[in-house]
């Protein structure tokens, strides 16, 4: 039995989580900052959130390349990117003063998530040989939880104004910074990985079970981050048809963070049954929900908020058992780069969704929108069900 003390998964959660949330702090101040500053494009979100992603893009590979997490101590890393992203968004309240600034601002901010998110995952991995698959299910469900608190923040209206909300986020970033370099030492399986090599794409793709684990993977990221993004657009939608007062930055709170419960039992289930079956269903799942999306307006407020509570449980549930698979499948060598590859093309995926579905506000009933999600989880189920056998 392994042997570790009963603070290092807790506090490698706690940090993953603090960090994680600079990651929709531009989003869930959007609607002030509109206001403030004029964004009256209907654009404006997508272009926050499409940031922010080709930033962690930018950050991934550029850690990747020059080996950061090999070549220096990875909770030292972790440290050192949660301060900096941290005064990145920081510079949003302090510097920034409009659409093109607070672009700027997100890119970093999304470049240094690159030294949060991978590099906690592979802090724990340095204190687990066994039973990891369980322990990335909570830690990709600290990054939803990371992701949904600034709406919580700005859900308290008359105690977080938007600066109010990007200080806190930011804080809680160094937080949970300080916390991984004080209290989680470099575990005893921490290994270092083998050098990035961009030409691995063409060995790692001969792999038929890596390329199924990773277009399963591609499609389920076509879906998430553009649903994340417009949740709060839905929401007004709904209130607006229906004449509901609704808290919205708290429900989307509460729908985002439901996605951590989807990775938490994800990782447990997987367990007994393999990351492949939990990847299936929890796409399949929210496939169907992308399905009967429009038809959900017309529910009552009560059935409403359960449905996106559920899509929001399946919607990020199955991203660490791709991730899972995806390792499983690679080429001993070229794990590191695998994940690496597939990760920042999942990443670049979410940036069209996002950008597409943005195009098409203001055109087309937003109960409609969602719909243009559903060949995300048809190209993935497909993907799965295309001859890859489980090992």
């Amino acid at each position: 039995m392994e042997q570790r003390p009963p603070w290092i998964l807790p506090v490698i959660i706690f940090s993953q989580f603090a960090g994680t949330s600079l990651w929709f702090a531009g989003n869930a101040v959007m609607g002030d900052l509109q206001l403030e500053w004029g964004l009256l494009s209907p654009a404006s979100l997508g272009y926050i959130t499409s940031s922010v992603q080709l930033g962690f893009i930018s950050g991934t590979l550029f850690f990747a390349f020059f080996l950061i997490s090999d070549r220096f101590s990875p909770r030292h890393v972790f440290f050192i990117s949660s301060i900096l992203g941290a005064a990145a968004n920081l510079g949003i309240f302090f510097f920034s003063d409009g659409l093109s600034s607070l672009l700027i601002f997100r890119f970093i901010t999304g470049f240094f998530l690159a030294g949060i998110y991978p590099v906690g995952m592979k802090i724990a991995a340095g204190w687990y040989k066994h039973g990891l698959g369980a322990a990335l299910g909570y830690l990709v469900g600290a990054l939803v939880l990371g992701t949904a608190f600034p709406h919580l923040l700005k859900s308290f209206e008359h105690s977080y104004e938007w600066g109010s909300v990007l200080i806190s986020v930011s804080v809680i970033s160094i937080i949970g910074g300080i916390f991984m370099l004080i209290f989680v030492p470099n575990g005893p399986y921490l290994s270092k990985g083998t050098k990035f090599n961009p030409r691995a794409i063409q060995i790692i793709f001969k792999s038929k079970a890596l390329r199924q684990a990773a277009f399963g993977y591609f499609g389920h990221m076509w879906e998430l981050y553009t649903l994340w993004t417009f949740i709060p657009l839905l929401l007004a939608y709904y209130a607006k048809e229906h004449i509901d007062a609704i808290n919205i930055p708290l429900w989307s709170f509460w729908i985002i963070a439901a996605g951590g419960v989807g990775c938490a039992l994800g990782g447990v289930i997987s367990k007994r049954t393999g990351s492949k079956p939990v990847a299936f269903y929890q796409l399949l799942a929210s496939g169907i929900c992308c399905l009967l999306s429009p038809l959900i307006f017309a529910a009552p407020l009560e059935l409403f908020f359960v449905f996106f509570l559920f899509w929001g449980v399946v919607v990020a549930g199955d991203s660490p058992q791709f991730s899972a698979l995806v390792a499983m499948s690679a080429p001993k060598e070229y794990v590191g780069s695998a994940l690496t590859i597939v990760t920042s093309v999942g990443f670049l995926i979410t940036v069209f969704s996002i950008q597409f579905v943005s195009s098409l506000v203001g055109i087309i009933d937003a109960k409609y929108l969602m719909l243009f999600l559903i060949p995300g989880p048809v190209f993935g189920l497909i993907s799965l069900l295309n001859g890859y056998k489980q090992s």
